[in-house]
């Protein structure tokens, strides 16, 4: 469609909206926008009829101001542009089947009422994400298996990814710049000292919630503001947590990969069942385990050719302390080995999904490691060599 075309489809929305003297576009449907038509929304959109089946691009654009877009049925669009420097806000589910691109502006919905979302449908994405143009509520996405919502709160962007074995059918997420224990929409206090733990710590800074129906992995992420450093003071002392509905508490959900450092980075839990967890955020070491003593352990060598010499890593003393916590690391500090309730079964495979592959075998060279035992409350740290035949 040439210039003058698209302006003329613009004009012809402008003079519904003034012959009905409203201050918005009401469309009775059913109306479609095809082949690569444009089309910009400067004002409020209410849709009581048939948009779906689109094509092309539909714009909201509206400087110092914001656009609110309302009304009885879903609109679908191929391409969504959102340039509204004060948010539009949804009062309707939107469906986009393709792109969304995030100029400036939020797109906000309530948070009390999560069967208002953005809705990426199977194929569709997002770009220009940043702490000035993000989801401010619930987005959601249709049919995926791998998807990272750019919710957040305000002018802070505060991603959630997934990663599930299967299709999810529908996922929702909003992000919560709240203390869990006084949330603002849930009628209920999410207690962060009610743990499955006593060795784990919740933070209370902020939190997701998260809806899905089959097994799937997330990763949190964490700025400045998150305070990681009153929750661990090793990256890989940090876990995913979850308000567990049945149990009433929080349970430990993993760490299968942590990156970054205290003042930005991002971890992943192991697979879990969203649907099962109220709410999830950050979780850490319990003060006490902070306050453990930390002595130096011997060192260690291990070769592991299933000859039955240093085959495993064999702690000294672990039998004294079965309630452990093991963490190995590279030289480069990150994280290729974790364990609860460790028993001497570490054979130079790393089950973290890092640099390196999942279940695969580390590279000889040198590693440190730190074993928390916490029916002695200590903590032991020391090295170990890998020697892998090649």
């Amino acid at each position: 469609m040439n210039v003058i075309k698209q302006i003329f489809v613009i004009l012809i929305f402008t003079a519904v909206a003034f012959l009905n003297a409203q201050d918005a576009v009401h469309n009775y449907g059913p109306m479609q926008i095809h082949g690569s038509t444009m089309v910009g929304f400067h004002m409020d959109v209410i849709n009581d009829g048939d948009f779906d089946q689109n094509s092309g691009l539909v714009g909201f654009y509206g400087f110092d101001k914001s656009i609110t877009v309302s009304g009885s049925e879903i609109p679908v669009f191929y391409d969504a542009e959102i340039a509204v420097d004060n948010g539009l806000y949804l009062n309707t589910q939107m469906d986009v089947t393709n792109n969304v691109n995030l100029v400036v502006g939020d797109v906000i919905t309530p948070r009390i009422n999560s069967d208002i979302f953005t809705n990426f449908l199977e194929d569709a994405f997002y770009v220009g994400e940043n702490d000035v143009s993000l989801i401010d509520g619930y987005a959601a996405f249709t049919n995926k298996d791998n998807f990272t919502f750019p919710v957040g709160d305000d002018n802070r962007l505060r991603p959630l990814g997934i990663s599930s074995d299967e299709i999810d059918p529908l996922v929702k997420c909003a992000y919560f710049y709240e203390d869990p224990n006084s949330p603002s929409v849930f009628g209920k206090s999410f207690e962060t000292g009610k743990i499955a733990s006593e060795y784990m710590s919740v933070s209370d800074k902020e939190f997701w919630h998260l809806e899905g129906e089959v097994m799937t992995s997330v990763t949190l992420t964490w700025d400045e503001d998150s305070n990681i450093g009153a929750l661990a003071e090793y990256l890989g002392d940090l876990k995913v947590v979850g308000w567990h509905k049945e149990g009433n508490q929080w349970v430990n959900l993993g760490n299968t990969n942590v990156e970054g450092g205290l003042v930005n980075g991002s971890i992943t839990s192991e697979p879990f069942i969203p649907n099962d967890y109220e709410i999830l955020t950050l979780g850490g070491n319990a003060d006490e385990v902070e306050q453990f003593e930390t002595l130096e352990l011997d060192n260690y060598y291990m070769t592991p050719n299933g000859d039955g010499k240093n085959d495993y890593l064999v702690l000294d003393g672990l039998e004294a302390s079965p309630n452990n916590s093991l963490q190995i690391f590279n030289r480069y500090g990150v994280l290729v080995y974790s364990k609860e309730n460790y028993q001497n079964e570490f054979n130079g495979v790393s089950n973290r999904n890092s640099v390196i592959s999942r279940d695969s075998g580390l590279a000889t060279g040198i590693y440190f490691y730190i074993i928390t035992m916490h029916d002695l409350k200590k903590r032991h740290q020391g090295y170990l060599y890998l020697s892998v035949k090649q």
